[in-house]
């Protein structure tokens, strides 16, 4: 048992909430759990350091009691909540200011966990090529949801989203509760998804009573959300395992994108999956995305995106502006300040335009660094939607009060 009241407790005076709790920040180290997830099954995870057991205890301490607790995933950061308790998935909502219909993805950390929470204790067929060769990882699925779900996890659906984490600490924290956990971003619902402990508590400081430090994430843009139980399959939201990665599984023939290849306006107004409905993302600076062309060589999309900028500043009359970049594959990426024109410009760079995984752990957190400039405008280069590309520009025009197409200058 953990004396939660022993803790370092960090507490917040911030305006505007009725309800203000203390906040702990307790660091782990990844690599303190061993932990082999593509061995079938997935072996338990084993803490070995004494200072990373007590965190992962306080944690357990905390979601055994009801509360909701900010923990690090390979996607992004989540704030995690008992799945089979109503009123703990209320505390969820009620700390992000989540809209009340916007569903929940739970998490596992077994398939004894998954089956016991589907009607019958039985997965799809058609998903099992897909777990194992993606679970445990960045990908959820669209299941059938059993009566143990309460509710406000599914939004009133007939099907819940689940996925298999990859983190060692995540999944640690799963097996010790023994429950599984419903865990959205830990973020402010809106804003930039957090990849670092200090965003979820510059987002939840005085709304949660704890949140687990492991550093960043190292996908950084959220899971892949698949729906295989349509004909044919699709992908709602892009994420971590790619369009690549899942069209070639047996049961994936003729695999779709949601937006890309349909559009469904019911799913949009009451969605079985987050990420569908409302904006997303969005820093308090207004967004302008400039879109990449497919053939657009780099000299030419860079000569472009400076002419949007200016034009944009100039119709706005902003003369102060951020920019998340990309950067040529010989290119390092750093830290810029520099004036184009009359603008002065401050520089983040997300990573290299030929790696979408790089750009994708960048984003978040080039958003959030940006806005703590209290810049108006940011200004943002899109990239190709290959692979983790298809997750980054989703995101992005989530994000995007504008958007730039190649052919609108």
């Amino acid at each position: 048992m953990v004396c939660l009241s022993s803790l370092c407790l960090f507490s917040t005076s911030r305006p505007g909430l009725r309800h203000t709790m203390k906040t702990a920040l307790l660091s782990v180290d990844p690599s303190h759990f061993l932990f082999q997830p593509k061995q079938v099954p997935p072996t338990k995870v084993k803490v070995t350091h004494e200072s990373d057991r007590l965190a992962i205890a306080t944690a357990v301490e905390y979601l055994t009691q009801g509360e909701a607790v900010g923990i690090p995933t390979e996607t992004v950061y989540g704030l995690a909540a008992n799945a089979l308790d109503a009123q703990a998935v209320d505390k969820i909502f009620a700390a992000k200011n989540r809209p009340q219909d916007n569903p929940l993805i739970v998490h596992v950390s077994s398939l004894d966990m998954l089956r016991d929470m589907l009607p019958q204790k039985t997965i799809p067929p058609v998903y099992l090529p897909v777990i194992k060769k993606c679970w445990p990882g960045p990908l959820t699925l669209l299941l059938p949801a059993s009566s143990l779900l309460p509710p406000n996890v599914t939004c009133h659906h007939p099907t819940v989203a689940v996925r298999f984490p990859s983190h060692p600490v995540a999944c640690a924290v799963i097996e010790q509760c023994g429950f599984p956990l419903a865990a959205p971003s830990a973020n402010s619902s809106g804003k930039p998804s957090p990849t670092l402990a200090s965003h979820v508590y510059n987002d939840l400081q005085g709304r949660i009573p704890l949140i687990l430090d492991a550093g960043p994430c190292n996908v950084g843009v959220e899971s892949t959300v698949l729906d295989g139980l349509r004909t044919p399959p699709a992908i709602l939201r892009p994420g971590g395992v790619t369009y690549e990665m899942l069209k070639d599984i047996p049961g994936m023939e003729g695999l779709q994108v949601y937006r890309k290849d349909f559009v469904d306006k019911a799913l949009e107004q009451a969605p079985t999956t987050p990420g569908m409905k409302y904006r997303h993302y969005s820093p308090d600076a207004s967004v302008v995305l400039v879109e990449r062309g497919l053939e657009e060589e780099d000299a030419v999309f860079h000569q472009r995106f400076e002419a949007i900028l200016k034009k944009e500043c100039q119709m706005r009359n902003v003369s102060r502006v951020g920019i998340l970049k990309t950067a040529p594959h010989e290119e390092d990426v750093r830290w810029e300040t520099k004036r184009v024109g009359d603008i002065d410009c401050i520089e983040f760079p997300m990573g290299r335009s030929e790696h979408p995984d790089e750009v994708a752990r960048g984003m978040f957190k080039g958003l959030r660094a940006l806005d703590e400039h209290l810049l108006e405008l940011i200004f943002v280069q899109g990239i190709l939607e290959s692979r983790e590309g298809m997750a980054v520009m989703n995101r992005l025009r989530k994000a995007a009060s504008t958007i730039v197409e190649i052919n609108d200058i």
